[in-house]
């Protein structure tokens, strides 16, 4: 008689505490006693964490530099029939952490991927900045050098999502000043840094005065930490009123074409209005007929 084909185990995505152990929920821990291998970035630092909850599950290593390589044999662990949980040093798997090639493998493998959700820095810390969440970005970890965190940050310069970056703490200040340059110094922000640990802190301002808040304070310059940016407003307070009092933007474009080139007339009654140049420009093409 053929033997039966095992059924494959279950790859658990197991969120762990950024801070406060207690943050660690029940079904995680059970999930953590009870599969066959825990994979996870630290082999050293998780095992002292696992021990404190009694789980002395085997564990192996998964990081940025031997993920690739120890996918193959995660998966056929998998395929076996073995249950592997993967976490990461804080918060959840594959949120600027490893994890990535292997979820996307065990996918690939047929293998059932289950999420242990607990505790994120960064919904931690958009839950705590007091703007909008209906809709947002993750935008991660800034480039360390400056021109390219000066080009990254000018290509969100009009996005009207909240965004949130994580920083490190040597280079909050950096960061700081280059959100202010690009966004504005009265754009809105907040700096959630340890968060969930003894010093926790969470700064609500403007970019500007946070900026003077970090450079006054270096205590705010230790840790872990999460910036979160306000959006890019849809219109500026010009382009409501102008809304408000009933004037038509399109005669507003008329009469700017009347003296200006299309994309002239589109700068002018954008910084204007503060809508967005782009449109403006295709407003002005379809006004002129697309003849300009």
């Amino acid at each position: 008689m053929t033997k039966p084909a095992a059924v494959p185990g279950t790859l658990f995505v197991v969120a762990t505490p950024i801070g406060n152990r207690g943050d660690l929920s029940p079904r995680a821990i059970d999930v953590l006693k009870t599969v066959s291998l825990i994979a996870c970035e630290d082999t050293r630092h998780s095992g002292s964490f696992l021990r404190g909850f009694g789980v002395g599950t085997q564990r192996v290593s998964l990081h940025e530099h031997n993920e690739q390589a120890r996918v193959t044999e995660l998966i056929a662990r998998l395929l076996s029939g073995s249950g592997v949980a993967l976490i990461s040093d804080a918060g959840t798997p594959l949120i600027s952490d490893p994890g990535y090639r292997l979820v996307r493998e065990a996918h690939a493998a047929g293998v059932t991927v289950s999420p242990v959700p607990g505790a994120s820095a960064m919904l931690a810390a958009l839950s705590a900045a007091g703007m909008a969440t209906d809709r947002f970005s993750f935008e991660g970890f800034l480039t360390a050098k400056r021109s390219a965190r000066l080009a990254a940050l000018e290509l969100l310069k009009n996005e009207t999502r909240t965004m949130i970056f994580y920083e490190s703490p040597r280079r909050l200040l950096a960061a700081l000043t280059d959100c202010a340059e690009i966004f504005g110094q009265e754009r809105e922000a907040c700096v959630a840094r340890e968060l969930t640990k003894q010093f926790e802190t969470v700064k609500k301002a403007s970019l500007g005065r946070l900026l003077e808040w970090v450079s006054a304070d270096q205590d705010q310059q230790r840790g872990e930490i999460v910036l979160v940016v306000a959006g890019r407003g849809k219109a500026s307070d010009m382009a409501v009123q102008m809304l408000e009092a009933d004037l038509d933007i399109e005669k507003l474009m008329r009469a700017l074409l009347q003296k200006l080139r299309s994309k002239d007339a589109a700068q002018i009654a954008a910084a204007a209005t503060g809508l967005a140049k782009n449109d403006l420009y295709a407003l002005a093409l379809k006004l002129r007929g697309a003849n300009d």
